[in-house]
């Protein structure tokens, strides 16, 4: 479960790098201006589910591969500045026809938000049980977990810190920070309310004790959200107070992510961010360290990925790290030190075994005693290679104290580390430091400066200096020597690590855990902290009736596959692991329900998961990933994130959006192998072109399908539009007046054909040129025109729109929002419901209950009676 992409080759079961996968998965770009919205940026690979699984979808896309002497679309290696990456396509939405975003336009939205009235009742928590990544009774050999070791996960994990009082803290990508005050078995959200949920840092200052939160993820991948600000609380989070704005109230951190806070003994306070180094003593933020230049505004120049005050200096030498990922634009990339408290910095020299010529993303960490300086440092080199690790090495200098430059020795690389226990070994494409630009972190005991953890993918422990490594977490339990006999592990794809109460505490892609600090085995002893942590990151959910008066629940998450969670279960289970995106639920019986994995990829049950029919998509990645050679017809230009929905009207009429809009009227006999597909293509958007959103009406005779050029990547030459049927044959509607802007969702009136809505994604142009303005756009003649309904919306990210009972709801990345239909030009909108974390909702769904479903990003799935 990686959730910056990775191949996959024994297993598919989480999204980002579940160990071998095959498919890219990736982050940004290399677009994002400094202070964008979206901190993008990455690819790899990703691959799909069980102990044959991963190795087996790899294999049959190899097989394609070479038979037809071509790359799948949207199926490539890692490259830092492809624009076609598939999995930035989640943050290119928000910023196309553009390439950045202020952060400032997130705060707008939110300021805006809070000044409209509140409509309806009181949200419920739907997925209030544990998730369990590996269920007993979910034993499919494909796509399930069995094996892998997994037990409970949350979301993704990015920041830890613990108080003076013992209260430790979780900050997470996506849904907020999280407090515990016994040790990780119980954990309470406390950071709901705030402008943004996306997590960069956290950490404690000495002077008075405060907890400070670093907004903004910096993990450069596909789904990290730029921040608001630095937040400060002295009572453990029951309130918060952004620190450092200027008399205007202007605070120079919104739009940046946060890689790390630092203090100094006296409580002066350093931010590593993806635009510079600020340090703030008792005033304002003030940029001490920006090598691309203060106003430079290129999201490479500045990434200052770690900073560290070296021990009894007395807060007089101050060391960071600027690297960006790479390949090209790490001109500025290097170590840098200040001797005068942190106001000026220079670059210096290293000596030793680091290669100064290719340093990347960079983690240091000092021993208590200073005597000590251990540093993660990735390869920019390496990504331009597409080499199957990208760890330059881990590296360790000594002294009295140990000195920035040097000499540093190199204690571990990708094969000292495969060697000491890793599942991941050295050939196998999806080596130790795959996404050493994604995952990494570092701890020194601080009783012991020998005794060190090192996060990758995996968790490695040295107790002598890194002269020698054990694996303390594996990816998975695939391929180790102890097979069924292995000790649970953890998630893979570590981000984050404090030391405290005797215990090694971890934060990744699932979640929270805990090791004592005595205990150096290989593999084992890991205590899982993820029963009350529902950070989960959805990106759709649907509902259907079980049990005559049950609910159940289906959603594709980041990283942690697809979900199920039926009234009255005791835990959600994970079915099938991998990416999950687009779910179809028959909303009659729950346990009738299609998975999806990346680019189109689909797995369909009867049984509720615990059994899958893998041959079921007309994608051709998604055939060559289960295996099949790719029929002749397939369609070669599906998403990343594939559009897969149910007819309004009949359940057994589907629909799937690659290049090519596809209709299956076989229901759950829908089956897609060499001799015989019940997909059958009745649109084509045109080359280069992949559907966004689809819907239909009447059984499927009638569907508006969304598209956009170029895989959806912003450039120059971005476009977008909308196709139906509507009137009896298929064209392109009429656009003028509509934003140039990524389409998100379509609606049908189940009513009436004739009446649909588009919404839109992104921002105005207000804060991106050519964007156009509006987000929710009507027509009452099939797209013939269009009358803008967004009226008093905040200008924010808009995902999907449901209709019924007279009434809209909206889903955003501010929330939801809700307005009476039928009101044209005039329709005014409210917030829907309270008690709703300030999540964004990437998806909507009316279920067979009374309610509307909210998927959201970081806060698991959410549900209220729908207003009448």
């Amino acid at each position: 479960m990686g959730h910056a992409g990775a191949p996959s080759e024994p297993h598919l079961t989480h999204e980002g790098v579940r160990s071998m996968r095959g498919i890219a998965r990736g982050g940004l770009a290399g677009t994002l201006a400094v202070g964008s919205l979206l901190a993008l940026s990455g690819a790899v690979l990703a691959s799909p589910g069980g102990p044959q699984g991963a190795a087996a979808r790899q294999q049959s896309r190899d097989s394609f591969v070479r038979a037809s002497g071509t790359t799948p679309t949207n199926t490539h290696t890692p490259d830092d500045g492809d624009l076609a990456d598939s999995l930035a396509q989640y943050g290119n939405e928000r910023l196309a026809p553009g390439t950045s975003l202020s952060g400032s336009a997130l705060l707008t939205a939110w300021n805006a938000s809070q000044a409209l009235k509140r409509t309806g009742g009181t949200w419920q928590e739907f997925t209030t049980k544990p998730y369990n990544a590996a269920p007993a009774t979910y034993t499919d050999p494909f796509w399930g977990n069995q094996g892998s070791g997994f037990g409970l996960v949350g979301g993704r994990t990015t920041a830890l810190a613990v108080t003076a009082d013992g209260a430790w803290f979780a900050g997470t990508a996506g849904g907020g920070v999280w407090r515990s005050y016994d040790h990780g078995a119980y954990w309470t959200s406390v950071f709901d309310a705030m402008p943004t949920q996306s997590i960069g840092a956290l950490t404690v200052d000495p002077a008075d004790g405060s907890l400070w939160v670093g907004t903004g993820e910096a993990n450069t991948n596909q789904d990290s959200y730029a921040g608001t600000g630095v937040y400060r609380t002295s009572n453990d989070g029951a309130t918060w107070t952004r620190v450092g704005d200027d008399a205007s109230g202007n605070n120079p951190l919104v739009s940046h992510t946060v890689y790390r806070l630092a203090f100094d003994a006296a409580g002066v306070a350093y931010a590593a961010t993806d635009n510079g180094l600020f340090r703030r003593s008792g005033g304002g933020w003030a940029e001490v360290l920006a090598p691309g230049g203060v106003s430079d505004t290129s999201p490479y120049d500045n990434h200052v990925t770690d900073v560290a005050v070296q021990p009894g200096s007395g807060g007089s030498v101050v060391i960071a790290a600027v690297g960006w990922r790479g390949p090209g634009n790490t001109q500025n990339n290097g170590f840098y030190q200040s001797t005068d408290g942190g106001l000026t910095f220079n670059p210096v020299t290293v000596t030793g075994d680091i290669d100064a010529t290719d340093i990347g993303r960079t983690t240091f960490a000092y021993s208590a005693d200073g005597s000590k300086l251990y540093a993660v440092v990735e390869s920019p080199n390496a990504i331009a290679s597409a080499a199957e690790s990208v760890l330059q090495g881990i590296f360790v200098a000594s002294g009295s104290p140990a000195a920035l430059t040097g000499p540093w020795t190199k204690v571990a690389n990708e094969a000292t580390l495969a060697a000491s226990g890793s599942a991941l070994g050295v050939g196998s494409g999806y080596g130790v430091g795959v996404q050493a630009w994604y995952n990494q972190d570092l701890a020194v005991d601080p009783a012991d400066p020998n005794h060190v953890y090192a996060g990758l993918e995996e968790v490695f422990e040295s107790t002598d200096a890194g002269a020698t490594w054990v694996t303390a977490s594996p990816y998975w339990n695939y391929g180790l020597a102890c097979g069924s006999t292995c000790p649970d592990t953890t998630h893979p794809d570590q981000h984050a690590m404090m030391i405290t109460n005797g215990s090694i505490v971890i934060g990744n892609d699932g979640g929270v855990y805990s090791r004592s600090l005595a205990n150096h085995a290989l593999y084992g002893g890991w205590t899982d902290l993820n029963a009350t942590l529902r950070s989960w990151q959805y990106y759709d959910a649907r509902a259907g009736m079980v049990g005559g008066t049950g609910i159940a629940v289906v959603g594709g998450l980041q990283d942690n596959g697809t979900s199920t969670l039926a009234t009255g279960a005791a835990q959600m289970a994970e079915p099938a692991g991998g990416d999950g995106f687009y779910t179809i639920v028959n909303p009659q019986l729950g346990t009738s329900w299609v998975g999806e994995y990346t680019n189109g990829a689909t797995y369909l049950t009867t049984d509720g998961g615990h059994s899958f029919s893998y041959y079921t998509s007309p994608t051709c990645v998604g055939q060559a990933t289960v295996g099949l050679a790719p029929r002749p017809d397939c369609d070669p230009s599906a998403r990343f994130a594939t559009p897969l929905t149910m007819d309004q009207s009949n359940k057994n009429v589907w629909l799937l959006g690659g290049r090519y809009v596809w209709v299956s009227k076989a229901g759950w006999r829908t089956s897609c192998t060499t001799t015989a597909c019940s997909w059958t293509p009745v649109a084509d958007t045109g080359a280069g072109n992949a559907v966004t959103a689809i819907s239909s009406a009447q059984a499927g005779r009638v569907v508006y399908a969304a598209w956009v050029a170029g895989g959806g990547n912003p450039s120059p030459t971005f476009a977008s539009g909308i196709m139906t049927n509507y009137g009896g044959t298929w064209h392109q509607v009429n656009t003028a007046g509509l934003p140039n802007r990524y389409i998100a969702g379509v609606t049908v009136d189940p009513n009436n054909a004739a009446h649909a809505y588009a919404i839109y994604n992104g921002y105005s142009r207000r804060w991106i040129p050519g964007g156009g303005t509006g987000h929710v756009f009507e027509t009452y003649n099939g797209g013939a025109s269009w009358t803008d309904i967004s009226g008093n919306l905040p200008d924010i990210a808009s995902d999907a729109l449901v209709i019924a009972r007279g009434q809209l709801a909206l889903a955003t990345d501010a929330g939801m929002f809700t307005a009476a239909a039928g009101r044209g030009a005039g329709t005014t909108w409210s917030r829907l419901g309270s008690g709703l974390p300030n999540a964004s909702v990437n998806d909507v769904t009316v279920g067979p209950d009374g309610y509307i479903y909210a998927a959201t990003h970081g806060r698991g799935v959410w549900r209220i009676a729908f207003p009448s």
